[in-house]
């Protein structure tokens, strides 16, 4: 699929910038060392190049500004375990550190540029490693999270035919009970401080290695990584990303989902399994020559994080709503947080509520972005940009956003339809590339001129998107079409609710009607079920329209969840229409 913009249409997509902003003192400046080399393409006076690799294109680039002393004393990478070991790293160190693995990678394991390794693995230092050693080797990584299972693991390495896999000793019993139904994979990598019988030891060889590993060239649309989707319907789906949509995108889109420099300390908590991780903890902040910073978190826990966000001089947090939601339901009086000035919530649309009770406790504003594994960030609310609660911004330079219907024409302001970007005639740098041997998938998500993503929407005049949930998702109660969003969000307002799912359930009068599954919050839970019910379907009547209210309630312990931490709805409404 080409990749380089069009002259016209590269100029056209920036003069979609959004309204100016106040950005940081001079230590913005020091971003033209890297920035400059590729002004005139952000301009759209020339093409794409053809050649990128962003190890040596990027970082590399920042170790030579860091060694002339025109960088901030800031580490590139600053990771604890919340025991009291620490990790800090500049990017000169990161550039010897990530050669070494490289040369484990090639020397040790024998992987090619365009062999593929699944790398599943927690917030440990040797998973940026990893990440950046396959940059400089062309070896395409296949992240997943730590919570994947023995048929989980299995399916990603016959689907990929991985050559290699790189994992904890905790997940090598998993491993190596499969292994033998995986005909291609060949080397067997672990990051433990003990040894394990048929595997090596990447602690231990990289230290040993030389430093000495030239980056290999790579072309912008060669394939850099491989996303398994959460799979909320049917199989995981091979998404792949390139050194283009990955690593140069954010050389074009700049500071418009993230505004930062070298100065500044991003804490992203996303699981290094997600698309968000590659997104805010490597390619985005090391872009600006921001440090980034890891908490090992095995959990994730409210006074772990709000402790580090009071020792540690974090300025901007992203995490996922459920982060948040999670976070607001602490006392606050104890804690003053050092640096934090931006935050930023992805994943699933955040409810209003918890952006106010967010904004009351700390003084920070949330801001929401939108994308998806197939596109990375399409939507945001760039910071000093006008929040409207239940938006999540308006789109991203490079992406032409729209409402579209069912036959991809586009939709006038307020109506509602499927989200979509268009990738015809031009396909949009940080689109992916295809879903990997699947070719019927790749063809779905196209309709018409758009790349369509399976959520609905609504954008209003001033060219805000706001959510309204899966295409698959939407309830038709006697003939109105109900969004889970709304009722959630209206559920979630109401104190005895922690958590909650909004699916269809059937009726023999309406079809269809709305059905709330609720996390009850720890006060609330010993009220009376029957009469909480009744309260909680007054309130969203009171909050929304009436006929929006769910006609039936079931309280639950937890909700079921992705390994992505999404929602898994589509499990609740099977178990609600007897498919299960």
């Amino acid at each position: 699929m080409k990749l380089s913009f069009k002259l016209r249409t590269l100029k056209s997509l920036w003069a979609r910038k959004p309204p100016s902003r106040t950005f940081h003192g001079p230590p913005r400046l020091l971003a033209a060392d890297i920035y400059s080399q590729y002004e005139s393409i952000r301009r759209g006076e020339q093409e794409i190049p053809h050649y990128f690799n962003f190890a040596s294109d990027v970082l590399d680039k920042w170790a030579e500004i860091e060694k002339a002393g025109k960088r901030p004393p800031n580490p590139a990478f600053w990771w604890i375990d919340g025991k009291g070991e620490e990790v800090k790293w500049s990017f000169e160190e990161l550039g010897v550190l990530s050669r070494k693995v490289a040369n484990v990678l090639t020397k040790e394991c024998g992987l090619q540029k365009g062999d593929r390794t699944v790398v599943i693995l927690p917030r440990v230092p040797e998973w940026w490693l990893v990440n950046v050693a396959c940059m400089r080797a062309g070896i395409v990584l296949i992240p997943g999270i730590s919570l994947l299972s023995a048929k989980d693991i299995l399916y990603r390495l016959q689907v990929s035919k991985a050559k290699c896999i790189i994992t904890s000793d905790a997940l090598a019993p998993a491993v190596d009970s499969v292994a033998p139904e995986c005909q291609f994979l060949k080397t067997k990598l672990m990051v433990s401080k003990g040894s394990r019988e048929g595997w090596l030891n990447l602690s231990e060889l990289y230290r040993n290695q030389s430093a000495d590993h030239a980056c290999i060239k790579t072309r912008i649309q060669d394939s850099m990584s491989i996303f398994f989707t959460s799979g909320t319907t049917g199989s995981p789906k091979m998404t792949e990303h390139s050194q283009g949509s990955l690593g140069f995108r954010p050389l074009l889109s700049e500071r418009y989902w993230l505004d930062l420099t070298p100065s500044d300390v991003i804490w992203s908590t996303a699981d290094t399994g997600w698309i968000l991780a590659s997104l805010a903890s490597v390619f985005d902040p090391w872009v600006f020559g921001s440090c980034i910073f890891i908490h090992k978190l095995p959990r994730i826990e409210s006074t772990a994080i709000l402790n580090t966000l009071c020792r540690f001089p974090i300025d901007t947090l992203v995490g996922a709503p459920t982060l948040f939601r999670m976070l607001v339901q602490n006392d606050f009086s104890s804690y003053k947080f050092l640096n934090l000035k931006h935050c930023i919530s992805g994943g699933e649309p955040l409810n209003p509520e918890v952006m106010e009770q967010w904004k009351s406790k700390t003084g920070v504003d949330i801001h929401e972005v939108y994308g998806q594994t197939e596109t990375g960030i399409i939507c945001s609310v760039f910071e000093g940009m006008k929040i409207k609660p239940g938006s999540m911004g308006k789109a991203a330079p490079l992406y032409d956003v729209q409402i579209v219907d069912k036959n991809a024409n586009i939709l006038p302001p307020g109506q509602q339809g499927e989200i979509a970007v268009r990738s015809k005639p031009i396909r949009p740098l940080g689109l992916f590339s295809e879903y990997v041997d699947n070719p019927k998938k790749t063809a779905e998500s196209e309709r018409g001129d758009f790349y369509v993503t399976g959520d609905r929407g609504t954008m209003d005049e001033d060219g805000y998107f706001q959510f309204f949930g899966r295409d698959d998702d939407i309830i038709i109660s006697s003939g109105y079409r109900i969004g889970p969003f709304e009722v959630e969000s209206a559920l979630i307002e109401h104190p005895a609710v922690a958590e909650t799912a909004v699916v269809s359930s059937p009726d023999p009068l309406r079809g269809e009607v709305v059905k709330a599954f609720v996390v009850l919050s720890p006060t609330f839970s010993s009220r009376d079920l029957k009469s909480l019910t009744c309260d909680l379907q007054e309130h969203v009547k009171k909050t929304t329209a009436p006929y929006k209210y769910p006609r039936k309630v079931e309280f639950v312990q937890e909700l079921p969840k992705t390994v992505t931490g999404k929602i898994k709805r589509n499990e609740l409404r099977n178990k609600e229409w007897g498919r299960m």
